[in-house]
């Protein structure tokens, strides 16, 4: 998880399907105005139809556009969500 946070997934055993992911993902949050085609082929090579990878770009946009609004406004992690996180224990089910 935290080679994810720290976009340090080059050195993770990654199927060929999450590189791309994180690969397209990773620009597209970043530097979204110098995406090409060419940043799209390894997904179109696993299969990605055009239909598909509108909905990658909406999922990343999607995240993207959360997190920019929690951010702006402060949001904060209750304690149980931010033990999860440290941890990588998942929380439970109706918090029990």
């Amino acid at each position: 998880m935290d080679a994810l946070k720290n976009r340090t997934w080059s050195g993770l055993e990654l199927t060929p399907r999450q590189r791309a992911l994180c690969d397209v993902a990773d620009k597209l949050s970043g530097t979204p105005t110098r995406m090409t085609e060419g940043d799209w082929k390894p997904l179109r090579d696993l299969g990605f139809d055009d239909a598909a990878c509108l909905e990658v770009a909406h999922i990343v946009g999607v995240f993207n556009y959360l997190t920019r609004l929690a951010d702006g406004f402060g949001l904060q992690l209750d304690s149980q969500t931010a033990e999860a996180g440290r941890t990588g224990v998942a929380l439970k089910k109706g918090g029990a």
